[in-house]
């Protein structure tokens, strides 16, 4: 009875080893490959898997299926391309990319992760090599789209999908920064010189058309004065009249403007000759013309002395 009971206790325990060695349990994102007999078998999937038989069955990999980063370290020599213009540049580059059939990522390619990498940089530099350091800036567009048709191509038999790509920065060797740092400041420079020469090619063309205007003006306001003077002399006077006394009052509005000035002046004048070219500016030539004697004058005036 005591041998019995044994041998089910036995039995009780070779059941619930069998049990829990042919179940296992996978957790969400992942999956797992099983061996049969060192052949491939099937795949788990999350959850509890039963009927692993042990001894038998094996658990080869459990991998994650979540989509995952690569990030291309840009402190590495191999990070590094060569433009059409023989500059050196390093890459900084992020690819996202997930397991979509973990059979085929196992079994098609010994490492999965350094595989897409070594394709990212042959492929960076293939694309880099093709361009100037200037296109490298402005053509990321065209190094992303070249990645994603050259990644999707070359992971399709791995089981692997390249879901998105970026480049996060192209830099060139410090001493070309400088020298483009030194070109852009130049450049600014001749930009600003350009804009200080036309403003005061504009300063001088406005300051030449307000000078024309104020001519224009003054010209305009002497035409009126002369107008309303000419209206109160008496017919048949003479015009320089007029000038003689348009000239007189700019002299005298000059010399009152000269004195309301706070500044100091000196001023050396002899009295007799301002009151003399006053008096020729404002009194009309009253000195009498010199008649020249035609010649029945001078006949008569002989016939006369005879």
């Amino acid at each position: 009875m005591g041998s019995a009971f044994a041998w089910v206790i036995v039995f009780i325990l070779l059941v619930v080893a069998a049990t829990v060695g042919s179940t296992k349990l996978i957790t969400e994102g992942n999956e797992a490959l099983v061996e049969r007999l060192g052949r491939y078998h099937r795949k788990l999937t999350p959850g509890l898997n039963y009927l692993i038989i042990p001894f038998v069955d094996r658990v080869v990999v459990q991998a994650s299926v979540k989509e995952q980063i690569l990030d291309i370290n840009p402190r590495e020599d191999i990070s590094e391309a060569t433009t059409v213009d023989n500059v050196r540049v390093t890459v900084d580059a992020v690819v996202f990319w997930r397991i979509f059939e973990l059979e085929k990522a196992w079994y098609a390619i010994e490492d999965v992760e350094e595989g897409i990498k070594n394709l990212v940089i042959t492929t960076l530099r293939s694309e880099v090599g093709q361009m100037t350091l200037q296109e490298t800036n402005s053509g990321r567009d065209r190094i992303i789209r070249a990645l994603l048709e050259a990644l999707d191509e070359a992971t399709e038999p791995w089981g692997v999908k390249i879901t998105r790509v970026e480049i996060q920065d192209i830099k060139p060797p410090d001493s070309v920064i400088q020298a483009l740092e030194r070109e852009r400041a130049a450049e600014s420079e001749k930009r600003a010189a350009i804009a200080e020469a036309e403003g005061r090619r504009q300063a001088a063309v406005q300051e030449a058309e307000g000078r024309k205007q104020a001519t224009i003006r003054e010209a305009e306001a002497i035409s009126e004065s002369v107008k309303r003077i000419a209206e109160v002399l008496p017919p048949g006077a003479n015009p320089q009249d007029i000038l003689k006394y348009l000239v007189a009052q700019r002299y005298v509005e000059a010399n009152y403007r000269l004195g309301e000035s706070d500044n100091s002046k000196i001023v050396f004048m002899n009295p007799r000759d301002l009151t003399e070219s006053l008096s020729e500016l404002i009194e009309p030539d009253l000195r009498p013309r010199r008649i020249n004697p035609g010649p029945s004058s001078g006949n008569s005036s002989s016939r006369e002395s005879s």
